[in-house]
């Protein structure tokens, strides 16, 4: 694991934990099946066992860590049949959240998914798996994002983060790298086009392909390097 920035002062040293654990397990620098021990995680980025060991415990909510008694903590390791379900259940809870959401799209709205497929595009050009991811993520939630489904959206994010780590590899290859940024223009034609069926077509489609590749990589593993 790679020395991280100290908390920024406007972040409590817990969502600091948080912070930097989310990312050391997205940029593969925790691997699935890895130990993760709380003393070395607070050494390298400068806080107190205490609020390390509650981040532990989010991301074990969260599904991307498991706690084994009197072993510790380990990064989740998802089998064909996890990532199945895991994206069986999104497709069922984003259809409901973008049929719902979707005519209350505003031009504010329009204007966020615009500037995260702008940002994803440049992400894509330039090779960079975590600008690309933050921007995958900020592009899809202003679809799914409405006020009066705060339950949806939490169960949709846990989903997401469960499979956070696999989706970097995904991006991984500049191939996929480049058919997302084709979804999202389909995607972002939809919306504009204010067609749910089309809409959650699109989001259909663009979900089946990543999850064809995750199976791939949970079936015969590659680098994240790309070796």
């Amino acid at each position: 694991m790679s020395t991280r920035p100290a908390a920024r002062p406007h972040r409590t040293s817990q969502e600091h934990a948080v912070e930097w654990l989310r990312g050391a397990i997205v940029a593969r620098e925790l691997r699935p099946g890895q130990r993760v021990g709380q003393e070395e995680v607070a050494e390298r980025i400068g806080v107190s066992v205490v609020p390390v060991r509650e981040a532990l415990r989010v991301l074990e909510q969260e599904g991307q860590l498991t706690y084994l008694p009197r072993r510790g903590y380990f990064v989740t390791e998802l089998s064909v049949a996890d990532l199945d379900e895991i994206y069986a259940l999104r497709a069922v809870l984003e259809a409901r959240a973008v049929r719902h959401a979707l005519p209350a799209l505003d031009a504010e709205a329009l204007d966020r998914m615009a500037r995260a497929a702008r940002d994803c595009v440049d992400a894509a050009l330039a090779g960079d798996v975590a600008a690309e991811l933050e921007a995958n993520r900020r592009f899809h939630f202003a679809i799914l994002e409405s006020p009066d489904q705060p339950h949806v959206l939490r169960l949709i994010r846990v989903l997401w983060d469960s499979t956070e780590s696999y989706r970097a590899l995904y991006y991984n290859s500049e191939q996929e790298r480049n058919n997302a940024v084709a979804a999202h223009d389909r995607i972002m034609a939809a919306v504009r086009e204010g067609d749910a069926e089309l809409l959650v077509s699109e989001l259909d489609a663009h979900r089946e392909r990543a999850l064809t590749v995750l199976r791939g990589i949970l079936v015969d593993p590659v680098d994240p390097a790309g070796g």
